[in-house]
């Protein structure tokens, strides 16, 4: 849930699991809680657990490993105790390398920015604005700041080193770069959740995950907008 499934992936992996040990699940899912109980179909035994959400980034790789796990489990090919070993490592260790996607965010920005007719400096300006703020979003998160001050932050980092091409004149779409300068910040996996989740009837966490997704697009816009003004684009 932390790292960005979706309610009805969350019930799909549970009940796949629960139904290869002989087990019903009922998963109740909110916001920032899940309630998991779970039925021996034999004896009628049950156990309920209440759990937090964890706060931790979003992550496709931990998402598709658990579920590689549960489709494992559910064929039968790792047992009980491998399981559990193969889970704890997913929990405490991702794949992903911070480098990495350092390098890769910006080249995907700036490609971004081709795509909405920026030129080849507009390109280059965005590369390096979105580099420095996905930079700084790193270094924040790292140390426990809000995601929002967070986003603020970044927002306005990257605006105002997109902005140099309206200023100082480099390249010929100088609008386009400072407006795909912050296209990284906007938080489209929680919009898609939301949505998917409306369509499965998940309505609470469908509205708590679209009233985040809004909440950080204001701190995007709010960033944006200070770094607009500082830099006297002509907006203000």
């Amino acid at each position: 849930m932390g790292a960005g499934a979706t309610c009805i992936r969350l019930e799909k992996n549970v009940d796949r699991i629960a139904a290869r040990y002989g087990m019903h699940a009922e998963i109740t899912i909110m916001p920032r809680h899940v309630h998991l109980s779970l039925w021996d179909t034999d004896s009628a035994d049950c156990v309920t657990a209440i759990a937090s959400v964890a706060k931790c980034p979003i992550s496709f790789n931990v998402n598709t490993r658990l579920s590689e796990l549960s489709w494992e489990i559910a064929d039968g090919k790792t047992d009980f105790t491998q399981a559990r070993a193969v889970l704890e490592g997913i929990d405490s260790f991702d794949r992903q390398s911070e480098w990495l996607l350092l390098c890769l965010v910006p080249a995907a920005n700036a490609a971004f920015c081709g795509l909405f007719g920026g030129d080849a400096i507009a390109m280059f300006i965005v590369a390096i604005a979105t580099l420095a703020g996905y930079y700084l979003k790193q270094s924040m998160l790292r140390r426990g700041i809000d995601l929002r001050v967070t986003v603020f932050a970044c927002a306005f980092v990257s605006a105002v080193l997109g902005a140099t091409d309206i200023l100082f004149s480099f390249g010929d779409t100088p609008a386009v770069a400072l407006g795909t300068s912050v296209l990284y910040l906007v938080p489209g996996i929680p919009f898609l959740n939301s949505f998917s989740d409306v369509l499965y009837r998940h309505y609470i966490c469908a509205l708590g995950r679209f009233a985040d997704a809004l909440v950080l697009t204001c701190c995007l816009s709010a960033g944006l907008c200070a770094a607009m003004l500082l830099m006297g684009t002509g907006m203000f």
